[in-house]
């Protein structure tokens, strides 16, 4: 089991990587929504705001069953898919990463992971 701290060192790294995708790009496939990371294993819920400049920090909350975008991950996995270790459609498709987002949302989520 990762630690909180490289947990939230993992969604720093996947949060800079979408910051390099061509600000063009970005425009064309984010939509403003917030988004949950719930890491079950550490009892942990980070929020945080997407949007066409990247995203927001990484907030610890306490809940965030009303983010639009809501991810769940247990830590050592959230390590791996930072490190390109692991593909997020291998992650998703094998239960190591479950989404509850709209179908728009997973669709232009797809086009920048």
């Amino acid at each position: 089991m990762a630690t909180v701290q490289e947990a939230r060192s993992a969604l720093e790294r996947i949060a800079a990587r979408i910051t390099e995708v061509d600000a063009d790009e970005l425009a064309k496939h984010v939509v403003e929504r917030t988004i949950s990371c719930r890491v079950p294993d550490l009892g942990m819920v980070f929020l945080t705001r997407i949007h066409e400049g990247g995203l927001d920090d990484f907030q610890a909350v306490d809940d965030a069953d009303a983010a639009q975008v809501r991810l769940t991950v247990n830590s050592d996995d959230l390590v791996a898919l930072a490190a390109d270790e692991l593909h997020v459609a291998k992650a998703w498709a094998t239960g190591r990463l479950k989404i509850e987002a709209s179908l728009g949302d997973l669709l232009r989520l797809r086009k920048i992971l």
